[in-house]
């Protein structure tokens, strides 16, 4: 799957806490990461970053491709729970680390298939040319009170509150993630991105940025630049994903 990367520091942050990364290992599988370091936490850069090693060193230690989403769907689950331990134990021996923690998206691509492992508020969309969905449903305080009802979706973007996260990476003993299986069409787009930008930019600017005519990494610089000339107050890491072409 064609594919590019792009994280920025933004305008008023001294360190990128981000990591975004897509990775293809020696049986030709594709493995796509966001990673968000908490930055209300300590070290927050140390988290993600033990977070893509962490997937990092699992992922090209597989000898023969996956041949199910089942089997899929167990190797992340295995290797983000490996993971959290290490980060969470990492803090608890590391004064300086205490409490750091990190977001996480870590995207399996087979073909067109994907499988999707959640952790936090960094988000995936699938866009085509005539829609944009968003896929994971954010682990924050805001988002519970939309789902029951107690506020508006218009509302939890102005909440004071709204950067709150309720489950992340590494600042609890255990985890337990969320799933999602999805499958590309032709001509359409996986979007991950980190709050940096899906808190900039509304779906519908998204979709508009990804259906440009222009290049794959064009377009990732252009959400980038945006979610800079709209304030860019935190770190901004996106990946897009095209979906591989039905041959003529």
């Amino acid at each position: 799957m064609r594919f590019t990367v792009e994280s920025d520091i933004g305008r008023k942050r001294t360190l990128n806490e981000d990591r975004a990364v897509v990775l293809t290992n020696a049986v030709g599988m594709q493995l796509a990461i966001v990673a968000d370091g908490m930055g209300g936490h300590n070290a927050g850069d140390v988290a993600s970053t033990m977070a893509v090693d962490g997937f990092a060193a699992s992922f090209n230690a597989i000898q023969k491709p996956f041949e199910t989403a089942t089997a899929q769907r167990a190797w992340l689950d295995q290797t983000i729970k490996q993971v959290n331990k290490d980060i969470y134990n990492y803090s608890l021996t590391h004064d300086e680390c205490q409490g750091m923690g990190t977001t996480l998206i870590a995207a399996f691509i087979a073909g067109d298939d994907v499988m999707i492992c959640h952790i936090g508020d960094s988000r995936a969309y699938v866009l085509s040319k005539a829609s944009i969905t968003q896929i994971t449903r954010d682990h924050s305080y805001v988002n519970v009170l939309v789902e029951t009802g107690q506020i508006s979706e218009a509302e939890a973007q102005v909440h004071p509150q709204k950067n709150y996260i309720i489950k992340s990476l590494g600042t609890e003993a255990t985890i337990e993630p969320d799933y999602y299986q999805v499958q590309l069409l032709p001509y359409s787009y996986l979007l991950i991105c980190s709050d940096g930008l899906s808190n900039k930019l509304m779906s519908s600017e998204l979709h508009s940025v990804v259906m440009t005519q222009t290049t794959l990494a064009a377009k990732g610089r252009e959400l980038i630049r945006r979610a800079n000339l709209y304030g860019g107050e935190d770190n901004i890491s996106c990946i897009l994903l095209e979906a591989q072409r039905e041959e003529v």
